[in-house]
């Protein structure tokens, strides 16, 4: 009688191309490791595509099932193939030199924050990397900041001037560091130093300090009171003392930002929770890998510079993310103002000399580094709103990782929006959107647009066969996808140009990010953008995806006494608001679907035009030659386009309601109308103001019988809280009825919310809450912002369905 027995297992051979972000985030060794355990030999290393392994042994098929299942967080994988072949004589596995192949698909992967081991590094004074500020490994460090191309490796980054030390390179070389094939690898003996440059300009002197000695005079100087540009990752910051009220001041004074909130660096967690109401999933966000900056409820009497913040209850925090700055913050300051180093409405300055030239008549001194930065990258900004983190500013941490399409797409650029500005680039299934740019009204943030236009496409080796802009035909970014401006333009001349409506953008962008394509109502509430009409859009009920849209419904059209001036003085939309009121009778009468409450009896009634007698407090804000301008240009049409914009209406309200009567930054009276709003939220649902639907198409959603009780409640001693309260109960009561007679006539129950002024909470949350009382699907930004900052997603997106169409 036989034995029984089980077959011995046979060996394996598989080839592997992994591609996605899996370069420069400690893939490698991790491959590495994972074919040692299983006792694999074969190969791995970078190339063109992403990684290429060659496993072979009985574990194969092991490793292959484990492979993307317990690659480290930073990984992100977008496709692998696989494929056998005939085994061969290898004995060992190994790690071979890159090859940048013929096909550029790998992706460079974001900026990460130190890690814990290397922090502790930092501040162990038996380490011989012991307080230095260019300490990294595979887990941290810059990566797309210092990419000048792939594969992601040292001879293609700025740390190409820097080789390595023996023991850098023992560690670079053994597959059982930490600092394995970390690129940015080095250490006081080889690597990047500081150099502290005193002002001469401001203070008359030239010094000019290194390494730690340069680290501790730029200390002196902020404990001192003075202001330092700081070479940081993405660009200069410019510091302060968080808690010198006047040298808050002197910098608000110097860069010329004067009211628009700064943002805090803060020691750690701790201190972030002493200064502000933290909640767990905004802790999460503080320390994650990306640290962005987290916009907090400020907490009263928290020791801050009252100038940091201003009138604002909020306060944009982000904790340490180099090792400088741990550093920096080590010190007497445990809390420094980190603001972009530039003048206002410039792109931040990378270089040495470029920051000693513009920032010569800000900063006191310099802490500069010669590590280059390639790719300039400012600060993200986040803000938690109904329970998930939405950015406001997407930039280092989270650029160029890709908004991934749900199928391959055609290449092509997509130049975004005009204020906020990215630019997105696809390929395949990967949607490259840029980091914050900034507003394109100038020539060098034009200048940087075109830098990082250029990097993406190499990078990725991008050819693309179309180019996408704003319908607007004035934009600065139109201009410059038409070759109207010279430049890097002229080589795109000859590509179809795809102009796309703005908040057909916004809505596309939204389905986009939430991997949908299906036929959605769109809500898309901003400041203004050109519509295909001709007419300035920014309250709008949309139908329709990237294959087209129909316009269902808007929020009733204000004229903008003094056109673009309107913008930032929002006492001319409350008069127009006042006027318009005065022109119909039948909304003045309130006609239409009610909020809670009566219509309350107004003089405004048996006036014939806006006057000191309807609001007397109001009107005496202002003079009497303003007034008389704002009222010709009504009553003539001249300078006065009408809008349908949120942005406009929530600007109306704020100077009705005496919060701001003139905006020294954009959507200021909008923020202090939210905030205002903010103040009693969740002691009672206010009852909302009036609003009118004209069953028309599209519907037209007015709000001038909210603002004719607006004025009523001023008048008799209400709060602008309360006021605000209501307001914003109105607008999402009339929201949610409009999206029901959308829905009931197109059978459609997915809504997508985007534009930004669901930057604004109290609307977002309320929006949302409401909708999902009503059973509708609601779809929000959480990977791409809802302002223009997530434009030129929906432009790319539209774009592919054009091309295709």
């Amino acid at each position: 009688m036989m034995d029984s027995f089980e077959p011995k297992p046979r060996a394996k051979r598989i080839r592997l191309t992994v591609t996605g972000i899996v370069q420069g985030v400690g893939f490698r060794p991790y491959v590495y490791r994972l074919a040692t355990e299983c006792g694999l030999t074969g190969s791995v290393r970078n190339d063109g595509r992403g990684v290429e392994i060659d496993v072979q042994g009985v574990r194969a098929e092991e490793f292959l099932r484990r492979l993307p299942i317990e690659a480290p967080p930073l990984v992100l994988i977008t496709d692998l193939t696989s494929e056998q072949c005939t085994l061969t004589g290898a004995n060992t596995f190994t790690i071979i030199p890159s090859s940048g192949g013929t096909v550029s698909s790998a992706m460079i992967p974001a900026d990460v924050a130190t890690c814990d081991d290397c922090l502790a590094e930092l501040l162990d004074t038996n380490d011989r990397r012991y307080r230095y500020p260019f300490i990294n490994c595979t887990n941290c460090g810059p990566r797309y900041t210092i990419t000048q191309s792939i594969p992601y490796d040292r001879p293609f980054t700025s740390m190409n001037s820097f080789p390595m030390c023996v023991r850098c390179a023992e560690e670079y070389h053994d597959p059982e560091n930490r600092r394995f094939h970390a690129q940015p690898n080095a250490c006081p003996d080889c690597g990047p130093q500081l150099r502290w440059h005193r002002n001469a300009q401001l203070h008359g002197e030239d010094v000019d300090l290194v390494g730690d000695a340069a680290l501790l005079a730029a200390l002196r100087d902020l404990t001192e009171g003075r202001i330092a540009a700081i070479h940081g990752l993405g660009g200069y910051h410019l510091a302060v003392d968080a808690r010198n009220e006047q040298a808050v001041r002197l910098l608000r004074l110097r860069k010329r930002r004067y009211e628009k909130p700064l943002a805090v660096m803060l020691r750690d967690l701790d201190a972030a929770r002493v200064l502000c109401e933290v909640s767990d999933v905004e802790a999460a966000l503080l320390t994650s890998a990306q640290r962005p900056a987290v916009i907090l409820r400020q907490k009263p009497d928290s020791g801050i510079a009252p100038s940091v913040s201003l009138d604002n209850p909020t306060l944009g925090v982000m904790l340490p993310y180099t090792p400088l700055h741990h550093l920096l913050l080590q010190g007497r300051c445990d809390a420094l103002v980190m603001t972009s180093g530039n003048v206002s409405e410039e792109p931040i300055c990378i270089d040495v000399e470029d920051a000693e030239i513009r920032l010569e008549h800000i900063a006191d001194g310099f802490l500069h580094h010669d590590r280059d930065i390639l790719q300039r990258c400012d600060d993200s900004v986040f803000r938690v709103i109904a329970g998930a983190p939405r950015p406001v500013r997407r930039a280092r941490g989270y650029v160029p990782r890709p908004v991934l399409l749900g199928a391959e797409a055609p290449p092509v650029i997509a130049v975004g929006a005009e204020l906020k500005n990215t630019l997105c680039v696809s390929k395949g299934r990967a949607a490259f959107l840029s980091q914050h740019i900034g507003d394109l009204e100038n020539l060098e943030t034009l200048r940087f647009f075109e830098h990082t236009l250029s990097h993406l496409l190499r990078i990725y080796d991008v050819n693309p066969i179309a180019i996408a802009h704003d319908l607007h035909p004035d934009y600065l970014g139109t201009q410059w996808a038409k070759g109207r401006l010279g430049g890097a333009a002229e080589r795109f001349t000859e590509l179809p140009h795809i102009a796309v409506q703005h908040h057909h953008a916004h809505l596309v962008s939204c389905l986009a990010e939430n991997g949908s394509d299906e036929p959605a109502i769109g809500v898309i509430l901003d400041g203004t953008g050109y519509g295909s009409d001709g007419t300035i859009w920014g309250g709008e009920f949309l139908v329709g995806n990237s294959w087209g849209f129909t316009r269902a419904g808007h929020f009733l059209p204000l004229a903008m006494p003094g056109g673009e001036r309107a913008a930032r003085e929002p006492w001319r939309m409350a008069f127009a608001a006042m006027h318009a009121i005065l022109r119909s009778d039948a909304e003045a009468a309130g006609s239409g679907e009610r909020g809670s409450g009566a219509a309350a009896s107004d003089p405004m009634t048996s006036a014939s035009a806006p006057s000191p007698d309807i609001f007397p407090e109001w009107f005496a804000r202002r003079g009497e030659e303003e007034i008389a301008a704002a009222r010709f240009a009504l009553e003539s049409d001249v300078n006065a386009p009408h809008t349908s914009s949120c942005g406009r209406l929530f600007d109306a309200v704020a100077s009705l309601a005496g919060l701001y009567d003139v905006s020294h930054f954009e959507a200021q009276a909008a923020i202090a109308l939210e905030f205002a709003a903010d103040g009693i939220a969740g002691t009672e649902t206010p009852a909302p103001y009036r609003f009118a639907l004209h069953e028309e198409t599209p519907i037209i959603l007015s709000f001038l019988p909210a603002i004719q009780e607006i004025i009523h409640d001023m008048r008799i001693g209400k709060s602008a809280a309360e006021v605000s309260s209501r307001f914003h109960a109105a607008v999402v009561k009339g929201c949610a009825a409009v999206v029901d007679r959308i829905a009931s006539a197109s059978g459609i129950r997915t809504v997508a919310l985007s534009g930004g002024s669901f930057q604004n909470a109290v609307l977002l949350t309320g929006l949302v809450d409401a909708l999902h009382e009503r059973n509708y699907t609601v779809l929000t930004h959480t990977q791409v912002p809802s302002n223009d900052g997530g434009i030129a997603l929906g432009q790319a997106v539209i774009a592919h369905a054009q091309i295709r169409g």
